[in-house]
């Protein structure tokens, strides 16, 4: 070989080499810095403990219990250290962990269906919470720990099961902050004195977290007796730990409401933690606000607590730089997804987020119906929570993130803390009857449980919504079917028609909502009859639309609209 074409050689060799070399460098860097090393428990020994099936649907180990009540809602009873109640929880609820993650992974797959964009996001989210284990208290690393030894390796592929649980903990908070993906609108609110039927602190809450409703179908209600702190008990799902709505045995609830976030650029301790942390050591509003002031989080969250102790609510707004505390002067408090506080009224992202979305809106209409309904009792806020209408009592069409009640509520509670009642919703989202849970009985009756008996409050159970009965009920069931079929045809490569007879019956499904008329303006567009798309898109706009984004979409559909006009010319 020449003696030149050999150096070319040489040099195509090593740049290879290098470049290889640089590669791996990178992939093994990222692996350890990316890496999180589970925590050490002290004691094994509950790795071998067995899980008993003596009834269909229901499961015991020692003390601790799992079973599926009448009603549909899982029932969960822990107790012992946090590595023992982890590692039973996951044995207990291990077929509910895989159906949980099957039914998040596929969402996840649906609202992004690129293969690439998926690999890139999971290594974005490993780097963004590579140190996402700092910021978590060691007790609930070990029950996350715990319950990660039963999670399936079928999903493997993510990631180790223990940094997979840890890392889904903080979903939430990444995909509000990175995307303010309106996942979560939810609502809350808190009555007492003239404004309770007697006196007592009555809270509601609707967690509107919408995953598809496979996510929502196992709701898990735990009620937890763990080795520090107070008993509590907390509704989410297999895997989590962290609290979404809960109340402890002394009375003191805990709710959250996202608000919006400035970007964040790296991981802290996720709003639910801290949540948990409130809910398992706080006692009253002093302390909740002291463990709230010390937490670093990376999103901005309303805190709802209600204080037994207290007989009153407050909102902590936090944001990652600054902490407010809304203590009202009436007896009564509204919770959207705002901020209220006058510490953040020139932020300029809490501002955009009261001009521009359905907050405001939401807030002003739970401040109509506790005006109307008042003083309120059970029922009453159980009817606020079910409130399909807008201001007014307008009708503003049927799932509108607008009203209290979107119809995606993955689940609905009320809380009367002083009586240690908890009234929770069962499907289809609050229309099913709230079954009533008493705290005081849970875990001084139940505890140790040996033979599958109803432990709900039956004699203070809320019958279910006669909205389930009705023809409104039936034509949104058929308006959420038809949507589905008009939107795959609309992100099809195809030029595929539907009759004119469908379109039709789908908009009278649900003709006051602004989406049936953006969905079938799309469909027109799609299938190059842009007038018809026009014709949609303006009648869209007469409707209530929740946020300024999606009006500006339809505005700029109708300039493309035309432009499509243009060029069929």
């Amino acid at each position: 070989m020449p003696e030149k074409k050999l150096k070319s050689w040489k040099r195509i060799t090593i740049f290879l080499g290098v470049s290889l070399g640089f590669i791996l460098l990178v992939v093994v860097g990222f692996h350890y810095a990316t890496c999180i090393q589970p925590p050490v428990p002290d004691d094994l020994g509950s790795l071998s403990l067995k899980i008993d099936n003596p009834e269909k649907d229901f499961f015991t180990c020692g003390n601790n219990w799992l079973k599926k009540s009448n009603s549909g809602l899982w029932e969960l009873y822990l107790e012992g250290k946090p590595f023992e109640r982890g590692v039973i929880n996951g044995k207990l609820t291990k077929v509910l962990i895989e159906k949980q993650e099957e039914a998040f992974t596929g969402r996840i797959r649906e609202i992004i269906p690129s293969p690439m964009y998926l690999r890139f996001l999971k290594y974005f989210i490993y780097w963004f919470n590579r140190n996402l284990d700092k910021y978590i208290p060691e007790e609930y690393k070990l029950e996350i720990y715990g319950i990660s030894l039963s999670a399936s390796e079928k999903y493997s592929f993510i990631g180790s099961n223990y940094q997979r649980m840890l890392n889904y903990h903080s979903a939430h908070d990444i995909g509000h902050a990175l995307q303010n993906m309106g996942l979560v609108g939810c609502t809350s609110f808190g009555v007492w004195g003239d404004k309770s039927l007697d006196g007592s602190l009555l809270i509601g809450r609707n967690f509107d977290f919408y995953v598809g409703d496979p996510f929502a179908e196992n709701k898990l209600v735990c009620f937890e007796k763990p080795a520090k702190g107070y008993p509590f008990m907390m509704i989410g799902w297999g895997s989590m730990i962290g609290v979404l709505s809960g109340m402890n045995d002394k009375g003191l609830t805990v709710t959250i409401n996202a608000a919006r976030s400035e970007i964040p650029y790296s991981a802290r301790t996720p709003i639910s933690i801290m949540a948990r942390e409130i809910l398992q050591y706080a006692k009253n509003i002093h302390e909740a606000c002291e463990i709230a002031k010390k937490s670093e989080t990376f999103i901005s969250e309303s805190i709802l607590i209600g204080s037994a102790e207290d007989n009153k609510a407050v909102i902590i707004e936090k944001s990652p730089s600054q902490i407010a505390i809304n203590d009202p002067k009436a007896n009564y408090i509204v919770c959207a997804n705002h901020f209220q506080n006058p510490v953040f009224f020139n932020d300029s992202k809490n501002r955009k987020d009261r001009q521009e979305n359905a907050s405001v809106y939401r807030y002003k209409r739970v401040l109509q119906d506790i005006t109307e309904e008042q003083p309120l009792d059970i029922s009453k806020v159980a009817a606020i929570l079910r409130d399909r209408s807008g201001l007014n009592n307008a009708n503003i069409g049927m799932g509108n993130e607008k009203a209290i009640n979107q119809l995606i509520a993955h689940h609905s509670v009320i809380f009367e803390p002083s009586r240690q009642l908890v009234w929770i919703s069962t499907n289809p989202w609050q229309l099913g009857s709230y079954v009533c849970y008493d705290l005081n009985k849970i875990f001084h009756t139940f505890a140790g449980l040996q033979r599958k008996v109803e432990i709900t409050a039956q004699d203070n159970i809320l019958p279910a919504d006669p909205f389930i009965g009705s023809d409104d009920y039936c034509h949104f069931l058929r308006f959420r079917q038809m949507r589905k079929v008009i939107k795959t045809v609309t992100e099809s490569n195809e030029i595929l028609t539907l009759p004119d007879s469908f379109i039709r019956e789908f908009i009278m499904t649900n003709p006051e909502y602004f989406e049936v008329y953006s969905v079938t303006g799309d469909y027109y567009q799609h299938i190059n009859r842009p007038d018809s798309g026009m014709i949609n898109f303006r009648r869209a706009l007469h409707k209530e639309i929740p946020r300024w984004s999606e009006k500006k979409k339809i505005i700029e559909k109708m300039s493309g609209c035309v432009l499509q006009t243009k060029r069929m010319k």
